[in-house]
């Protein structure tokens, strides 16, 4: 199997490169209409990129959602998914969006670091439960999260909606693409940062969500996640994997429900 082409999304969605500029747009307007409910570039590290952004919604936070971004470890950062804090915000939780050193400047298991110190500063900034969604490389970085080795017992306390999206559960398999030339895993790291492969967790309600129309790297990483964790998983008809987050903007979806139950 060419592992290359097995974990590309670009080339099977139709104008794939038409969504990160919109993306961006919506996420500027977003933050533009927030009205000063928006607070950025909130610092939980030391580095250029280890910030996050905070949304409030109009009275006190019932909770927040912690959202993280995907890419594969190699791209973006939380500027353009602030959109995606719509669907929370409506119902009364904050929502913070988190940036992170990429690849490879960073291993992957620095990362995890990153985001599990993210969590801890924001779990300090905003009372109550918490809810972890993450895309792609995203859902990786919150599945891991769930690693006492990497969330101390009172944040993790206040766990209550874990949502790998699209998440990459498995890290073996890219050994074998030419992006490990970036990422610079080892067998060791491969393992060790595999969602699949943890034997301690934290509880908190897991929901594996993939859309329908993805490429079946991502249907089987999904359902490897959701089998290995005997979680909830959930299989989004008609979504391919650029647009399965567009539930997180509307307050309707059941996306949103789940995360803020």
């Amino acid at each position: 199997m060419d592992l290359d082409d097995a974990y590309s999304n670009r080339a099977y969605i139709d104008g794939a490169d038409t969504y990160p500029g919109r993306w961006a747009a919506q996420a500027l307007g977003f933050r533009d209409s927030l009205g000063g409910r928006e607070q950025l570039d909130i610092p939980y590290g030391s580095g250029d990129r280890h910030r996050f952004d905070l949304f409030l919604p109009e009275n006190d936070p019932s909770g927040v959602l912690v959202f993280v971004h995907g890419g594969y470890w190699l791209n973006f950062d939380k500027n353009i998914w602030s959109h995606l804090a719509a669907g929370a915000l409506a119902h009364g939780w904050a929502v913070a969006m988190p940036s992170y050193d990429l690849c490879p400047a960073v291993s992957i298991a620095a990362i995890s670091r990153q985001i599990a110190a993210a969590v801890t500063q924001i779990a300090q900034q905003v009372e109550g439960p918490i809810s972890l969604a993450g895309h792609s490389a995203g859902g990786h970085l919150v599945a891991r999260l769930l690693d006492p080795e990497l969330i101390g017992p009172e944040v993790a306390a206040r766990l209550r909606n874990v949502m790998p999206i699209s998440p990459l559960s498995d890290l073996r398999p890219l050994l074998r693409t030419s992006m490990n030339k970036k990422l610079g895993m080892d067998q060791a790291e491969a393992e060790a940062e595999s969602p699949v492969l943890m034997q301690q967790r934290h509880g908190a309600d897991v929901t594996v969500w993939v859309g329908g129309d993805e490429r079946p790297s991502f249907l089987d990483q999904a359902r490897w996640l959701a089998e290995a964790w005997r979680a909830s998983h959930v299989v989004d008809l008609g979504k391919h994997h650029f647009n399965v987050i567009d539930a997180l903007a509307d307050p309707h979806s059941d996306m949103v429900a789940r995360l803020v139950s």
